[in-house]
């Protein structure tokens, strides 16, 4: 897409290769690393909002934390700007599949 990923923000987490995001484990570890490098921003598994509780008070205060469950949802927040869908290319017709016959000289 060419379109730059936010340097303010991380995520962490498991994408499936149809796009859906998988939980994780050590949420509370990861959000006291983020908090120590003053990140403030995390993107995280819907599935792991249960883990929140383990998570100390003031860090789930100073912290923006998106919940998430498709790779959609993470390019919406990761990326600097929204993506714009590129127009479809034209689809061939009946008529673009007729095998055609070969020419007289063939070479390799």
């Amino acid at each position: 897409t060419a379109i730059p990923v936010r340097c303010d923000i991380a995520m962490t987490g498991e994408i499936t290769v149809r796009g859906r995001v998988l939980p994780i484990g050590g949420l509370k570890e990861k959000l006291l690393a983020a908090h120590r490098q003053s990140i403030f921003e995390v993107i995280l598994p819907k599935d792991n909002e249960k883990d929140l509780a383990e998570v100390p008070e003031n860090i789930r205060k100073d912290m923006k934390l998106d919940f998430v469950s498709s790779m959609d949802e993470v390019l919406k927040i990761a990326l600097e700007r929204e993506i714009v869908a590129l127009p479809l290319a034209p689809t061939a017709t009946a008529a673009d599949l007729v095998a055609r016959p070969a020419e007289d000289n063939l070479t390799h």
